[in-house]
């Protein structure tokens, strides 16, 4: 049969794909709604959904499977949800022939997702926001003539039914008599991923997600396809089939990586997956001043006054200070900002690491009689970081959900 090439400029390697393969374009963690220090994303968000139209257009996939944070905040936007439909409906009719795969991530409402699950179906977009282990099967998508798209939504680890990835990838085993490929989809951290970019993460846990190993996720898939971690990589498992494509657009400066969509050749059940990676350009970029490591203030001003005024970026300043900034600092930087197309966001400041420095050392009791707040404050000034008011909000926050967590 005629054949055609899918070159991989991950591995440098070839493979050869019959026409009848299983095409995916695999993406996640679009983050609609979010915002930056601020600042309304709607502008760079539409730009990189119709980046995702032309992509769908150029490859004609035959599945296009996005792996939960459809959107930053379970409670969207009318506008935001809006943005949302109308893109989904661009790229049906892109390619009328995909089907759209589409799962809740934990930032996502999982009922959100499924309230428009059959009449999503008239264009072959297939929602799934929730568990439902007396419909399993409604986890598991037939792409006919093509294979198997496995969908499980994000759940709590705590909740989440025990052996359900195996069960599932059995049902789609028994379904499969043509030895098609199977595809499962899941959002979540996977042991061994690359967290960079992501706040208060480890080995452990990332964005409150607790790792899974890849061996608790089954066996018999032939591609996994994550989300949940923003920067796209395989996770080595010897296979070469367990990839996060990451987020097609960054949100948080720490996330200076490239930002990608993956598209994904699988010939039959059992193949090594093809992939290449279609970078997303970004709208409006997120720029650290200076590029690498830190500046004094009046260095850091400088940098931005150089800064051409007709790039659209947003922008942090990296400042090292002896004790604290200017009470100014901010207003200048604004200031400075004011007839640039870019936007400047915040100051990222470092204090001077002092040679002398006592530690102070607590009793397990004195511990115990330290207000949490008080702890992370110097924990946050040991690291030289400006624990402020937003994040002194933010921790309070933490702090009160843990404690009605706790009494639940």
């Amino acid at each position: 049969p005629p054949t055609h090439c899918a070159e991989t400029e991950i591995d440098n390697y070839q493979e050869i794909a019959f026409l009848d393969s299983m095409k995916i374009l695999h993406t996640s963690d679009w983050h609609l709604g979010h915002t930056l220090y601020n600042y309304d994303r709607t502008e760079e968000q539409m730009a990189m959904l119709l980046q995702m139209v032309k992509i769908v257009k150029e490859q004609k996939p035959d599945v296009f499977l996005l792996c939960g944070d459809v959107y930053h905040t379970p409670q969207p936007s009318a506008a935001v949800q809006t943005m949302f439909t109308n893109a989904l409906v661009e790229i049906h009719d892109a390619c009328p022939d995909m089907a759209i795969v589409i799962t809740a991530g934990n930032h996502d409402s999982g009922s959100k997702h499924d309230i428009f699950r059959t009449p999503w179906r008239a264009l072959k977009v297939y929602t799934v926001g929730n568990i439902d282990t007396s419909q399993k099967e409604d986890m598991i998508i037939e792409v006919p003539g093509k294979g198997y798209v496995i969908a499980v939504p994000y759940v709590n680890e705590r909740n989440m039914p025990k052996g359900l990835f195996q069960e599932l990838i059995d049902i789609a085993l028994l379904k499969n008599a043509d030895n098609l490929p199977i595809v499962m989809m899941a959002h979540t951290t996977v042991s061994g991923c690359d967290f960079a970019g992501h706040e208060n993460a480890s080995e452990y846990a990332v964005g409150g997600i607790d790792s899974y190993d890849t061996d608790e996720m089954g066996t018999g898939y032939d591609y996994l396809a994550l989300g949940h971690i923003h920067h796209g990589q395989f996770i080595h498992t010897g296979h070469h089939n367990v990839r996060y494509s990451g987020s097609p657009i960054p949100v948080s400066f720490d996330e200076n990586y490239r930002h990608t969509v993956s598209i994904v050749e699988i010939a039959g059940h059992g193949e090594k997956p093809a992939v290449s990676e279609i970078e997303i350009n970004p709208h409006r970029p997120l720029v650290t001043l200076p590029t690498s490591g830190v500046a004094t203030w009046e260095v850091a001003k400088e940098l931005l006054e150089k800064y051409p005024a007709d790039i659209e970026a947003y922008i942090r300043l990296n400042v090292e200070v002896d004790d604290f900034l200017p009470a100014e600092a901010n207003a200048e930087a604004l200031l400075i900002c004011e007839d640039k197309r870019c936007r400047f966001c915040v100051i990222n400041s470092r204090r001077l690491k002092r040679s002398q420095r006592e530690a102070k050392v607590m009793s397990v009791q004195e511990f115990k009689t330290e207000e949490p707040i008080e702890i992370a404050e110097r924990y946050a000034e040991d690291l030289g970081i400006n624990f402020d008011s937003d994040m002194k909000e933010l921790f309070s926050e933490a702090l009160a959900a843990l404690k009605e967590e706790e009494r639940m």
